[in-house]
């Protein structure tokens, strides 16, 4: 097994000796191309011992087990900016990888530029929303996560308000922060959701100054969809209940966390080297929840009553088995508009979609 973990400036000074290869759309194949499949992966932000990046290494780690020396690997991390991206994904199909991922919304414009001038290599979106003959995509039901967590944020919040921070307005994350809240008003309806959004997935300071303030509007829950523990340290720290994402985040504030919706991609990575290395790959489009193990809640925080965790597991194994659905209607928007009619459920498109909030969230998505 080989490793090769490269930072974004030494990739990009080193790329260049790659370039008559790109400029004829070639690969370059090593030798023993037939026996080591050759795999890259594009991270959004550096690895940390959490977080969203953090899972996506442990997928790269669990093709590491799977294949040993089988396998040699290629990652970036910090790689955030489309023209980076696409000159990143372009070097690394044209040095031979058979396979490439990429880890955020924002890598989507790059790869779909890339992918039709190499179309021998596999190339995997998570986040991504467009298809090509050799880009997949894969991506997970947050919501199911985050209403669970809402229905504990509901059973345990004295205000009835509860924060939310998002990187960006984009539906993957507009979704979740509708579900959460509508968890929470699952169990008292006059709960409100306060949305901040940093327009960044990494910004320690940015986030920080947001649970500030949304602590100090009376929010006693907030939950945080970026690449930091940051909203749950604050919250630990102003004694208010935190709801993690991606990772178990309990340890930087023990008393503090409720839970955390983690997600879990070893599955997806695992798959798609096998289907390369078989030579059967082909592009796929996955949205994978409870059921598949894409999303798992982490461990209660004990302050729960025994009888609400019993709830909750519940409401994740009725999610996962399809008797309960987040977004079943009846659902309005902020204006009082019925999106959702009472007895049906939101499409998957509209879902996919995301671009309003539900009434109660208190907000905007400009």
């Amino acid at each position: 097994m080989t490793v090769l973990p490269t930072t974004r400036r030494q990739f990009l000074r080193n790329s260049a000796a790659a370039g008559a290869a790109i400029a004829t759309g070639g690969i370059a194949v090593p030798a023993n191309a037939q026996d080591v499949l050759k795999i890259g992966a594009v991270y959004v932000s550096p690895v940390s011992e959490i977080g969203w990046t953090k899972q996506h290494s442990l997928g790269v780690e669990a093709i590491r087990a799977e294949f040993g020396d089988k396998v040699e690997t290629t990652v970036i991390d910090n790689i955030f900016k489309p023209q980076d991206a696409e000159r990143v994904f372009r070097e690394l199909a044209a040095d031979g990888n058979q396979l490439i991922f990429g880890t955020s919304f924002s890598h989507g414009t790059p790869m779909q530029k890339v992918a039709p001038r190499f179309p021998n290599v596999a190339f995997e979106h998570c986040s991504g929303i467009k298809h090509l003959k050799n880009l997949g995509t894969f991506e997970a039901k947050y919501y199911e996560g985050t209403y669970v967590a809402g229905v504990a944020a509901g059973h345990m919040s004295k205000t009835a308000k509860i924060g939310f921070i998002g990187g960006f307005p984009i539906p993957d994350i507009v979704g979740p922060a509708n579900a959460l809240l509508l968890g929470a008003q699952s169990v008292n309806p006059d709960t409100t959701c306060s949305v901040i959004f940093l327009n960044s997935w990494f910004d320690p300071g940015k986030e920080k100054e947001a649970a500030n303030t949304l602590i100090s509007q009376g929010c006693d829950v907030v939950c945080s969809m970026t690449d930091t523990a940051t909203g749950v340290q604050v919250a630990g720290e102003k004694d208010a209940w935190a709801i993690g994402y991606a990772s178990d985040m309990s340890k930087f504030a023990p008393d503090h966390q409720l839970t955390a919706f983690m997600l879990n991609w070893n599955s997806v990575y695992v798959g798609a080297a096998k289907a390369v290395a078989a030579g059967d790959w082909k592009s796929e489009e996955r949205w994978q929840g409870f059921a598949e193990g894409v999303v798992a809640m982490a461990p209660y925080n004990s302050a729960i009553p025994a009888d609400v965790q019993s709830k909750l597991d519940q409401t994740q194994a009725d999610i996962a088995s399809g008797k309960l659905h987040p977004y079943a209607g009846e659902i309005k928007d902020q204006d009082g508009n019925v999106r959702v009619a009472a007895g049906s459920i939101m499409p998957n498109g509209e879902i996919r979609g995301f671009n309003w909030f539900v009434d109660g969230v208190i907000g905007n998505l400009g």
